[in-house]
């Protein structure tokens, strides 16, 4: 039952619309049902009136002989009539106010005249709750002779109310397109702005900081856009004045640490090589510093990519292995793109001495692999190794890597392009660094 029923909030309306719709279509059939039959009721119930008011007239005007033929004559399926010389309802009938009502309408309309009328309930039934098979009217006639006009109406026709189905299912149909298709448009405008803002913010948490909502639609969602906007503005503002303040104080310490090296450099004292080695680590760290700042406050234009040209350069640049792959497109910045693949291939290259790169399709996804032969990583520091400053071996050297931001760097490219990045242990030996970005 659950699977039938809307997830979304749209769709939940238009439910409710529809199942309100229905709902007050049948109970409006019901009603008119109803009310239709006790008009026609009312209406036979009219006519049979006027009926035995010109009918009594009619048979004084003729010789008792001749009344039970006319009254034979007048006698219908729905009514029979008769001349009789008793009265066909007594004295103490009529107590239910309608009949107290039907005798008095009928005593007004014929003065001078004594008049009877009772409901006869069908055979069997408790008078409690009888249904009523037929209407008694006893109407005393003029003359010399003594006689009674006697009228018994037959019950009405059980069959339902006499209604056009098609007609009915037709009218339901059209009233709930007209009502759902207005409906669907309102809830477009009114769904909107939420579906705008669900992107939006799933932008914002790969780390887009630039995207911003339009102010628009209902009172609430404007002053949620504008929240979500004043937060957007608040956490770049944060981000802008932190990496302004890592590149400054990369950039700052480079002086310094050159000053220091060149006096290292003229001493003669055997822990000169020693100082310059830790100076040169410093060195690495500064323009890691710079880089890592930079990298995160470009503002560079989204554009188509293939992804197959771009790893073929960087795999040129590199010595790295590409294999075989036709185009892949996205949409990417492809400098920072290219910044965060050249890490991961900078990286299989410095540790293993050479790195196969590969580039696929899966799931409505680009897929980009770089493996290496190398020692891997232990599997308890796979996911730390995203964070700044944390390098696969623990030492400072040079010569086998940087300040250990190249991996932080990338993770931030991709996931603010809308993709994932993860590092895996191969079963042969070695490294794999997998990247996926939705395809354009």
């Amino acid at each position: 039952m659950r699977r039938l029923f809307p997830s979304g909030l749209a769709g939940r309306f238009m439910l409710l619309l529809a199942a309100a719709l229905i709902a007050a279509n049948v109970a409006a059939l019901i009603l008119l049902s109803v009310d239709r039959v006790q008009g026609d009721r009312a209406a036979l119930a009219q006519r049979e009136i006027e009926r035995v008011v010109s009918l009594v007239p009619a048979i004084e005007a003729v010789a008792a002989a001749e009344r039970m033929r006319i009254a034979a004559e007048a006698s219908t399926r729905f009514s029979r009539v008769s001349v009789t010389a008793d009265a066909l309802v007594g004295p103490a009938a009529g107590g239910l106010p309608r009949v107290q009502r039907l005798v008095q309408s009928l005593g007004d309309m014929l003065p001078g005249r004594e008049v009877r009328a009772s409901l006869i309930p069908a055979r069997g039934e408790d008078r409690g709750r009888a249904r009523i098979e037929a209407l008694a009217i006893s109407i005393q006639l003029r003359g010399p002779v003594g006689q009674w006009l006697n009228v018994a109406t037959r019950p009405l026709p059980q069959d339902g109310p006499d209604f056009d189905d098609r007609l009915f299912f037709l009218l339901l149909s059209l009233s709930l397109v007209s009502t759902l298709g207005v409906s669907w448009l309102l809830l477009r405008r009114l769904t909107g702005p939420l579906t705008r803002l669900t992107a939006a913010t799933r932008a914002a948490g790969r780390g887009d900081r630039s995207v911003r909502v339009v102010e628009g639609g209902a009172r609430e969602l404007r002053e949620l856009g504008v929240a979500f906007n004043a937060m957007q503005a608040s956490i770049a503002q944060f981000d802008a004045e932190r990496m302004r303040t890592l590149g400054a104080v990369g950039h700052d310490l480079r002086t310094p640490i050159t000053s220091l090296r060149i006096r290292a450099e003229m001493l003669d004292s055997p822990e000169a090589a020693a100082m310059i080695r830790t100076l040169d680590e410093m060195t690495v760290m500064a323009d890691g510093l710079v880089a890592f700042a930079r990298g995160a406050a470009e503002a560079e234009k989204v554009t188509r990519v293939d992804l197959t040209v771009l790893l073929t350069r960087l795999c040129a640049e590199r010595g790295a292995v590409l294999a075989d792959a036709g185009p892949v497109w996205v949409r990417a910045r492809p400098v920072a793109l290219g910044r965060a693949l050249g890490n991961l291939i900078d990286n299989a290259v410095r540790y293993a001495g050479q790195a196969q790169v590969a580039v696929s399709t899966a799931d409505g996804a680009a897929v980009v692999t770089v493996s290496d032969t190398g020692p891997g990583i232990d599997p308890a520091r796979l996911d730390a190794m995203f964070d700044p400053f944390v390098r696969g071996d623990d030492s400072r050297s040079t010569d086998t890597g940087g300040a250990g931001l190249g991996l932080s760097i990338a993770r931030n490219i991709v996931l603010s392009h809308g993709g994932t990045i993860t590092l895996a242990n191969r079963k042969e030996g070695g490294l794999q660094a997998r990247v996926t970005i939705p395809q354009a």
